[in-house]
């Protein structure tokens, strides 16, 4: 009983720690896009890089939260939901595409979830500001969700190198031996 509590809180911290990190990459850098007072972020080298070191629970949940979050703090409450549901829903397709770990499961991830951000954040925007400024949001979304696949899958698979035990608290193997 008290290793699954203790690895529980470490899940939780794991959470907790990557949505932070993923506020940051959000936040540190802001590119402005006018027609839609939206604006491209790093949020998807933060979100690549947890699908794809822990999984799609922590990686959605991570990916999820951590651009809700930032987009709350950093003034666009509208997009809130929206960021929630469409990074959270990227990470969880991204992982599971790319669950062998391999680079080409990897890769395959990565398309796949760049559709679910590019689609998501088209539709949205569309909704919101009409199909014109959706459209000139395009470019600028797969510039964003591009950067993220060619800077979070090379830095998982360095960190991974470096500490291998990266991903040994969400895989399968540790939650069976409870």
């Amino acid at each position: 009983m008290e290793r699954y509590n203790a690895t529980k809180i470490r899940l939780l911290a794991l959470v907790a720690l990557m949505t932070a990190v993923t506020i940051v990459f959000t936040l540190i850098v802001r590119v402005p896009i006018p027609l839609t007072k939206g604006y491209i972020t790093l949020a998807d080298v933060a979100v690549y890089f947890s699908a794809f070191a822990f999984g799609p629970l922590v990686g959605g949940l991570t990916a999820g939260l951590g651009t809700g979050l930032a987009d709350l703090i950093g003034g666009y409450p509208h997009w809130m939901v929206l960021s929630f549901i469409i990074h959270g829903l990227q990470a969880v397709v991204a992982a599971l595409v790319a669950r062998k770990k391999t680079l080409p499961s990897m890769i395959a991830g990565a398309f796949a979830g760049a559709f679910i951000m590019v689609a998501g954040y088209f539709t949205a925007s569309a909704f919101l500001y009409g199909v014109g400024p959706a459209l000139s949001d395009l470019p600028w979304n797969c510039i964003q969700v591009a950067v993220g696949a060619l800077v979070g899958t090379p830095l998982m698979l360095a960190v991974k190198k470096a500490y291998p035990p990266l991903t040994e608290l969400t895989s399968e193997r540790s939650w069976e031996e409870e």
